[in-house]
């Protein structure tokens, strides 16, 4: 499948009262978008670019306060849905795979779910597994976790492990993608493209090995369901540490993937 070649492009990328600063390779094979944690910005994903190669197209950016890219008046997810609309339109990737990483996942299968004609397929890292904290004692936890760490987000932003926003900002970004997932059940049934997982073992911050395979064993019953999801791979890093240790597990996700869907266009 041919590809057009052109010079990298960096930019920044408008949407809504914000502007997300994108990078794309433009190499000559199939087009990757990248999706990224929480809070962490497109420096997370080098490892796996490296690995793969420049003869992948790579579009990496940076969320809304996250990285590069502008603050906002608004951090929901349906607006990070937006900016994935917007990365697509501005690059002119055509059914690009999704490579998502935990809140990144989350947003590549519901983008997958709403767009299953423009992807090729999703490669979840750890996350978009049906499970998260609910509840007014879960939302609970979450506030308390943010309000303790407060203090700590301006020295970690330089480092990609925070956005820059306030700690109650956190807060609510991370109890909307709890119950985004949750809820997800309905949307991993629907899928049609390949979507392929790679899971770590470890315990977590905020997070013990015990409650962490209880997340992850969440997804059994959609794999029974959906044979168009599978498990890649099962890493032994942590869901922090994943992208730093297992990055050619990603790799190969990502070649599996795409291998599993030029098979079906043939």
């Amino acid at each position: 499948m041919p590809y057009a070649t052109t010079s990298p492009w960096t930019g920044m990328v408008p949407v809504d009262d914000t502007a997300l600063a994108v990078t794309d390779t433009r190499g000559p094979g199939r087009p990757v978008v990248y999706l990224n944690g929480s809070y962490a910005g497109q420096r997370s994903w080098r490892r796996v670019i490296a690995e793969l190669g420049p003869e992948w197209r790579h579009v990496t950016y940076d969320e809304r306060a996250r990285g590069g890219s502008k603050r906002s008046a608004d951090y929901s997810f349906e607006g990070c849905l937006r900016d994935v609309d917007a990365v697509v339109e501005a690059t002119g990737v055509d059914r690009p795979l999704l490579v998502g990483w935990s809140y990144g996942a989350a947003l590549a299968v519901h983008w997958a779910d709403r767009n299953p004609h423009r992807i090729a397929g999703v490669v979840s890292v750890d996350g978009a597994v049906p499970w998260g904290y609910t509840g007014e004692e879960g939302r609970e936890t979450i506030r308390r976790l943010w309000r303790r760490m407060r203090l700590f987000l301006p020295l970690v932003r330089p480092f990609g492990m925070s956005a820059s926003m306030s700690a109650a900002q956190h807060a609510e970004v991370n109890i909307e993608i709890n119950e985004v997932c949750a809820a997800l059940e309905p949307v991993l049934d629907r899928l049609a493209c390949p979507v392929r997982y790679i899971l770590a073992t470890g315990a977590n911050l905020g997070g013990g090995a015990e409650e962490m395979e209880q997340m992850r064993a969440s997804l059994d019953p959609v794999l029974r369901r959906n044979p168009n999801l599978r498990v890649s791979a099962k890493v032994g890093s942590n869901h922090t540490q994943i992208l730093r240790k297992d990055f050619r597990a990603v790799a190969a996700a990502v070649r599996q993937t795409a291998a599993v869907h030029d098979g079906e266009d043939r």
